[in-house]
């Protein structure tokens, strides 16, 4: 999602963060700084990277996370995306594969979606 709404949100909404079909703990990952990573749509490569490509090591990531709030188990720390961010349609189809942990397929649809014009106006919140 990539519009006027605030950044921190983007991965917010109900739907917008499917997590699975596996969730792996620390210990069944060799190295968690050196997996590759694919996105297709509807069967269209568009993104290819590993995870070596990130910014901050995933060490790094959870140092930081872990320095300003308490992390449990099974907590998600969700980072930004590689290039290759595009439009979605609907019936698209959307499958992410994570190298030696598995493939999670989803699709798109528009059945309840709001047009970005027709969406309420937040109210404006004064902190003061």
């Amino acid at each position: 999602m990539r519009s006027t709404e605030d950044r921190s949100t983007r991965k917010s909404f109900e739907t917008f963060s499917p997590l699975g079909p596996w969730i792996v703990s620390a210990d069944e990952i060799e190295d968690p700084d050196g997996l590759d990573l694919r996105c297709t749509v509807s069967g269209d490569m568009r993104q290819e990277t590993n995870t070596s490509e990130l910014i901050f090591s995933v060490g790094q990531l959870i140092a930081y996370a872990s320095a300003v709030m308490t992390l449990e188990p099974g907590d998600v720390i969700a980072t930004g995306t590689p290039a290759g961010v595009g439009p979605l349609s609907d019936g698209d189809t959307i499958d992410l594969d994570i190298e030696n942990i598995g493939t999670l397929s989803v699709s798109v649809s528009a059945a309840d979606a709001i047009a970005y014009a027709d969406r309420p106006v937040p109210a404006t919140i004064v902190v003061g």
